[in-house]
């Protein structure tokens, strides 16, 4: 029974997200409403808001995972790498499978963050709370405290590294770049960058033992998670 309530919420969270895209990319962020989105999903204006209480998060449906992607790779960190081995590692990869996350990178959504100030806003709060979450992550494998200077430190130098990545796979966007020229840039651009962190990161918070103080990795924002969705 859990599980087929559990498979029904994912199937209404698609349904939310599928409609909300179709209306943003045909009237854009700010003319489409809430109501207009529950109408097209088929399901009530109070669903939408339990499953996404922020509009913004209707365009950005995976923010949990920008949030906390590169925290969970430092958290998952093999014996001998340090924090930037593992964010680097992690984002690298991503690059591989062309993971669209790393820029929102169609340009359709593109255009659609530029047009939205409110849109931008949310951005740059969830790249906020990226740093955040990395510095606690950060902060436990160097067994210090989560607020001490020198975890959030790397955390900003980290941080900052994958906020230009992230503009810099818009800018070519915006540029007429096709995927595979967008990605073989990120790739290019994330070695030199990350490269030009080592003098200051490479040795810092490494992974000694397999055994490492756990640290559950949050989301540092409301998560609308469908609890209580009068459609279930």
């Amino acid at each position: 029974m859990a599980q087929l309530r559990e498979l029904k919420k994912q199937q209404t969270r698609r349904s939310i997200t599928h409609a909300a895209t179709a209306l943003f990319m045909e009237r854009g962020f700010e003319a489409t409403t809430i109501a207009e989105v529950a109408e097209v999903a088929g399901v009530s204006k109070m669903t939408v808001t339990n499953y996404f209480p922020r509009k913004e998060d209707l365009f950005f449906d995976m923010h949990e995972e920008v949030v906390t992607g590169p925290a969970r790779a430092v958290a998952a960190r093999r014996v001998g790498e340090s924090a930037l081995d593992a964010v680097r590692r992690d984002y690298l990869a991503a690059v591989e499978r062309h993971d669209p996350l790393l820029g929102w990178t169609q340009p359709g959504f593109t255009r659609l963050i530029d047009d939205s100030p409110v849109l931008r806003a949310r951005l740059r709060e969830l790249f906020d709370h990226q740093e955040q979450a990395l510095s606690v992550v950060i902060a436990a494998g160097a067994g210090e405290e989560p607020d001490a200077f020198v975890p959030r430190h790397a955390a900003a130098q980290l941080g900052t590294v994958l906020r230009l990545l992230f503009t810099e796979a818009q800018r070519r966007v915006r540029r007429g770049a096709c995927e595979e020229e967008v990605f073989a840039a990120l790739d290019a651009t994330a070695r030199e960058a990350f490269g030009r962190l080592e003098p200051s990161l490479a040795g810092y918070a490494v992974r000694t033992s397999q055994v490492e103080v756990e640290v559950e990795v949050g989301h540092g924002d409301e998560d609308g998670d469908g609890v209580g969705d009068e459609d279930s």
